[in-house]
Formats: structure tokens, sequence, C-alpha cells
């Protein structure tokens, strides 16, 4: 039997991530400034959306690169 792995922010009951917090969203890009994906990530859908969300914010503020070189 597989052992189910749960979202890191639903074990932590976390229910919005913020746009602000650069360090939590550098976790989550790649060098080349890319979104993991869930299945990398291990994030449940509704998490994977909002942290896509936060990210796409955070960039538009210049808050985090669209790329690196």
């Amino acid at each position: 039997m597989k052992k189910r792995r749960r979202c890191r922010f639903c074990k932590n009951k976390v229910d919005d991530i913020d746009y602000k917090d650069t360090s939590l969203l550098k976790g989550f890009i790649n060098e080349r400034g890319k979104i993991l994906g869930s299945r990398i990530t291990k994030l449940c859908s509704l998490h994977q959306r909002r942290l896509t969300q936060a990210i796409k914010r955070a960039r538009e503020i210049a808050l985090l690169p669209y790329e690196t070189k």
C-alpha cells in the first residue's frame, strides 16, 4: 500500500499564501524562473493554484523575476 503524502500547506492549515513572502515562493521556482508542477512540489490542486497566483502577483510588482539567464 502506498502512503499518501499530504500537502505542506494542508498539513500546517495555511489558507492563503502571501505573495510578499518571497523566501517561501522562491522554493517553488526552478533556476530558470519557471513554476514547478504539483507532482514535484507535492501540493494539492487548491494550494497549487493559490501558489501560482501568488507567484504571478509577486512577479507583477517586481518582487520575483520573470526569468533568469
